[in-house]
């Protein structure tokens, strides 16, 4: 495993990160098998687990907490995020100050911990003034609440617009930005996200880098009973296509020829950016993730990056 830091910033994470979105206390409710997986991404070298209060509406934090208490505290990267509503109530979203304060405090509750080494802003809130986001974040900063703040699918302007008032005031920047990047989803990461993440020495952490599993070769003769597409027709909607169906049969000859699996060439060739700090993936099962570490200290070279852009149009 090698380790990246947060662009200009002292922390370093893990190639690859164990995340819980769609998955513990939620697709997965067995606390053994969440625990073996745990398990074996740290013991492969992961340091970066990440979370957010969502998932699974706090269960996802309850779990990793529970089984991440076995660890210790210092080798590990945790992170939450806040935005989106977690009840009825008509401040119980966004990134108001009341809720971004509140939510924290129910996270760390969750995660029975003091602090979290990163804490996203979920989304960008436009009902909110940039000033009292920064502030917020800033303050938990201040606190020890939270190590740093970063951001998550946040317009490139957005990045702009609060690295330029935090460091005009004095406050705590976004060290990092997460959106979503893979070979299958890559123009507005590659055309807008690096620039500014660049711009300001951000890191970039991307999510769903197997695009929801199509990259794994699973869909590659259609829609398997059980799988995450066949069950839910809205994640099915974002990448499953004879087009891309096409796309991914045909990656696996380059990554045969790497001696890789397609998991592991998709997470290389997201990990080819010195940009990028880590590659968050997900696990439902254990021999998921040590797939997943495979790709860890990959190297592709630039005749393989040409094929795969061929092949990706």
């Amino acid at each position: 495993m090698r380790y990246r830091q947060l662009g200009k910033w002292g922390m370093k994470v893990s190639e690859i990160a164990l995340g819980a979105w769609v998955t513990y206390g939620d697709t997965v409710h067995d606390k053994e098998v969440i625990a073996e997986i745990v398990k074996i991404a740290y013991e492969g070298g992961v340091n970066f687990f990440d979370n957010a209060d969502i998932y699974a509406r706090g269960k996802a934090e309850e779990i990793m907490g529970e089984i991440l208490a076995d660890y210790p505290r210092h080798t590990l990267v945790l992170s939450s995020k806040t935005y989106w509503p977690m009840s009825k109530d008509v401040n119980d979203h966004g990134l108001s100050r009341k809720h971004i304060r509140e939510s924290i405090t129910k996270s760390l509750r969750r995660f029975d911990t003091d602090y979290l080494d990163l804490y996203f802003a979920h989304r960008y809130d436009q009902n909110v003034p940039m000033e009292e986001i920064v502030t917020s974040f800033s303050g938990l900063v201040d606190e020890g609440k939270i190590l740093y703040w970063g951001t998550s699918e946040w317009p490139a302007s957005r990045l702009a617009e609060a690295n330029t008032f935090a460091i005009a005031n004095g406050l705590h920047p976004p060290v990092v930005e997460q959106p979503q990047y893979s070979m299958l989803y890559r123009d507005r990461v590659e055309k807008r996200i690096l620039r500014e993440a660049e711009r300001f020495e951000m890191g970039v952490v991307v999510w769903s880098p197997l695009a929801m599993g199509m990259l794994t070769g699973k869909y590659d003769q259609g829609l398997p009973e059980g799988s995450r597409f066949s069950d839910d027709e809205e994640m099915r909607g974002y990448f499953f296509s004879e087009a891309n169906q096409a796309k991914v049969r045909a990656l696996k000859a380059v990554a045969d020829d790497m001696g890789l699996t397609r998991a592991q060439l998709s997470l290389a060739w997201v990990l080819r950016h010195t940009q990028m700090s880590c590659a968050i993936t997900g696990a439902t099962k254990p021999s998921q993730i040590d797939e997943s570490l495979g790709a860890a200290g990959v190297d592709l070279p630039e005749d393989v990056l040409d094929r795969i852009d061929e092949i990706l149009g």
